[in-house]
């Protein structure tokens, strides 16, 4: 199966699958979450944001934010990333966020891509947990959990402080 062939732009049309297929992976209670509360302070993009389709039915889905940490380095905020359980473990989840991060890399204006994840998971596609204490949310999150892949030369150290949405 080419993955590969699998994954399109997101479109304003895929919004209400995405919504359904986030409520069946993350459950009641995910929009309080510090990563939901940073997405909420405005809109994702659409040109860095993918969706992975099988015969027209959505199976796995990756959203990219704008964001800014405190001395105004652009960023993207990765996630969710939500994957039907029907496709758990098909290679869908990886496929997306590398795509993802080719996109933010292409952009050409963000230095890095910031989450909120499980380092064993998204260490081998190049993500490496913050310096804690530099780097913090709009609520409370697991320094292990928060991680940060550099773009191009930049240096992932230099993320730092409260990061917020790139429009606010």
């Amino acid at each position: 199966m080419n993955l590969s062939s699998m994954i399109a732009p997101e479109l304003p049309v895929h919004a209400p699958l995405i919504e359904v297929l986030h409520a069946a992976v993350f459950g009641p209670g995910a929009n309080t979450r510090a990563a939901f509360r940073l997405r909420e302070q405005g809109p994702h993009d659409l040109h860095t944001s993918f969706v992975a389709l099988k015969d027209d039915v959505l199976v796995a889905t990756v959203r990219m934010t704008p964001i800014v940490d405190s001395t105004g380095q652009p960023g993207y905020l990765l996630g969710p990333l939500a994957v039907s359980n029907d496709w758990q473990n098909a290679g869908f989840g990886r496929a997306l966020v590398r795509k993802a991060i080719t996109a933010a890399n292409e952009n050409g204006t963000a230095r890095y891509v910031l989450l909120v994840g499980d380092a064993p998971y998204y260490a081998p596609l190049g993500f490496e947990v913050c310096a804690p204490g530099r780097v913090s949310l709009p609520g409370p999150v697991d320094p292990r959990r928060l991680l940060v892949h550099a773009l191009g030369d930049f240096d992932a150290k230099a993320v730092t402080g409260l990061v917020k949405h790139a429009g606010s």
